[in-house]
């Protein structure tokens, strides 16, 4: 059980970093409306890859032990890096929105 919840994670994490880029490459072309809508959509994937990991916190505080090891750091440092990319991605649309009303 805990293996799907940390394969999820890498899954959902990679998917919405990967939409994030996907969005910034439409913010640079100015096309802000997709770069948005990419960027929700990044968003909702990326709150079900931080439900995956809710969902383990919970059950180890509920007594239900949680093995630490290469795979779940692996999965951790993911969703990290994908929430770190995320924020950065948000701030440079919102600088090329400035450039573009230039």
């Amino acid at each position: 059980m805990n293996e799907e919840k940390i394969f999820g994670i890498i899954a959902t994490a990679g998917d919405a970093k990967g939409t994030a880029h996907e969005a910034l490459n439409y913010a640079e072309k100015f096309e802000f409306e997709k770069a948005e809508e990419l960027m929700e959509e990044a968003s909702k994937t990326m709150t079900e890859a931080h439900k995956l990991q809710t969902e383990m916190i919970h059950a180890e505080a509920a007594g239900d032990k949680v093995d630490v090891n290469i795979i779940l750091i692996h999965a951790q440092d993911h969703l990290m890096t994908a929430m770190s990319e995320m924020n950065m991605i948000e701030r440079f649309i919102k600088m090329y929105k400035k450039i573009s009303e230039r």
